[in-house]
């Protein structure tokens, strides 16, 4: 199939999107799939508030200062319109690509290869990231044990974990999602209660929080600027709600009620997080850096909290990563079924769909084990293994690997985000039109161009500095390979395509 065809109608694509993912192949009737809407809230959740949310915020402020507070309003209203656009398509269209479907609907084919696969080496740098983090936080209790030791035990745990059914691995999550979310709101009552002095022991007035330690925005622009690919980074992680939502039992109303919850829950917890370490801890302290929530609570003098604290961040990084072992397992997958990867991750038994229209409407009507009600074992297989890889980067690079990965996934996000928005900016009449929206953008159609231009400003801005532009010209890099990968790819299919139909001319002729 040729990349013009897979681009010649975003109507004809969406329903082809549509087609394949509703039903169960062989059966004509849509199947149970296991995950509630309250699955999908947690698990959205449990990714979200991981490394980025416990280590991230704190690396935000100490780059900002203050100031990081706008960086955080900005970034709130980028990702919140991020999360309606992608959640509109994900209510009308539930798909496990999500928003690489999207984009090969609204985009064409080779975005949806693009985006696809630079969001799985997103999720898999991530699944590094998150392990790294526990087993430094294992570590610290336990020196005498090594840090690859404690990376290999969560590898093997949580990918066994993600190898269950879908209900079972979702009511997994959403008992360790609940866990920090109940951990959260605690730090949120204890620091409020230490700056109004309910609780005794905060150390700074909010004239010094904000004037004092260098002003209220010590890095000038370029410092909110990388404040704000902080934050975005932070955030990463609440897409897998419309990931998940097709392997949901009522995929459109759960997206509907999951999606609303989530944002503005992640918005409380980032917003009101970062306001009261601000007030409670100078910006350019070493606590700031490395474990500003413990901080905080050990300020209030309750005993051993700042263990406690530890614990629920050990759990936090724990769950984010399996979340991404489902996420990266899920898009691998999609992809494959798609004809963008390779068919032998959609498992033993692989057929086509019983419309095998959708071929000519640009998505190859590829179905396997998600749609036969199995867990894709495969896929999950390649993400425990390249997992692996960072078990052995933790041998060789135990103290410098945090900063290596947090380097390699930092731009990802701001692509994919541009991409989701562009697809919702053009898929948007159409679905309208027929009937299918169950949920809408609000601010349509001024509010998805306010996000484009917010996302192409940060990008922007980061060339001001040294270490954005490292980040920009990397994940640059990686992109336009993908892009010429894709169209190399599709070149070397379409010539196999016109020798075989050659050879069958010929064939008939003789």
């Amino acid at each position: 199939m040729s990349a013009d065809k897979a681009q010649s109608g975003a109507g004809s694509t969406v329903e082809g999107a549509r087609g394949p993912q509703m039903a169960s192949p062989g059966h004509g009737t849509p199947r149970s799939k296991g995950f509630k809407a309250a699955h999908l809230s947690m698990m959205a959740l449990g990714s979200a508030i991981g490394a980025g949310f416990f280590l991230g915020t704190g690396v935000a402020v100490s780059e900002a200062g203050p100031a990081v507070l706008v960086s955080y309003i900005l970034a709130a209203l980028i990702v919140v319109t991020v999360m309606y656009a992608l959640a509109e398509l994900a209510a009308a269209i539930p798909s496990s690509g999500s928003f690489s479907t999207y984009a090969e609907a609204g985009i064409g084919r080779w975005a949806g290869f693009t985006s696809g696969w630079l969001y799985w080496f997103m999720l898999i740098m991530v699944l590094g990231l998150e392990m790294t983090g526990a087993a430094q936080i294992f570590t610290a209790w336990f020196p005498s044990v090594d840090q690859w030791v404690v990376t290999l035990v969560i590898v093997v745990v949580l990918g066994g974990i993600n190898l269950l059914a879908a209900g079972e691995f979702g009511r997994v999550e959403a008992w360790l999602a609940g866990l920090k979310v109940a951990a959260i709101i605690f730090f949120l009552v204890v620091g409020l209660g230490l700056l109004m002095g309910i609780i005794p022991g905060r150390a700074q007035s909010l004239h010094q929080a904000f004037i004092g330690n260098g002003g209220f925005a010590p890095a000038g622009l370029p410092g909110v600027a990388v404040g704000l690919l902080a934050i975005i980074t932070s955030f990463g992680g609440l897409e897998i709600v419309t990931i998940a939502a097709a392997e949901a039992d009522d995929a459109r109303r759960a997206m509907s009620q999951a999606i609303r919850s989530v944002i503005w829950r992640i918005l409380v917890f980032y917003v009101g997080s970062v306001a009261l370490l601000i007030c409670l801890l100078p910006w350019n302290s070493d606590e700031m850096k490395t474990s500003p929530f413990a901080a905080v609570l050990n300020m209030a003098g309750i005993p051993a909290v700042g263990m406690i604290m530890e614990i629920i961040v050990f759990v936090a990084l724990i769950s984010a990563f399996s979340a991404n072992i489902y996420a990266s397992s899920r898009i691998a997958y999609s992809l494959s079924a798609r004809g963008m990867g390779p068919t032998w991750i959609l498992g033993a038994r692989v057929h086509k769909a019983l419309d095998e229209s959708d071929e000519a409407l640009g998505v190859t009507a590829l179905h396997g084990d998600i749609e036969d009600g199995r867990t894709p074992r495969r896929s999950v297989a390649v993400s425990v293994a390249l997992a692996f890889i960072s078990v052995a980067l933790n041998w060789y690079l135990p103290s410098s690997i945090m900063q290596v990965l947090i380097n390699a996934v930092g731009m990802v996000l701001l692509i994919v985000w541009v991409m989701i928005v562009i697809s919702q900016i053009r898929l948007h009449s159409k679905l309208e039109a027929e009937g299918v929206l169950s949920l809408r953008m609000p601010g349509w159609p001024w509010l998805p161009w306010f996000a484009v231009i917010g996302l192409l400003s940060i990008a922007v801005l980061m060339m001001f500095n040294a270490a954005g532009r490292a980040q920009l010209i990397a994940m640059g890099s990686l992109t336009l390979i993908l892009v010429c990968l894709y169209f190399a790819r599709e070149n070397l299919r379409n010539r196999k395509a016109a020798r075989a139909s050659v050879a069958k001319i010929v064939g008939s002729g003789d």
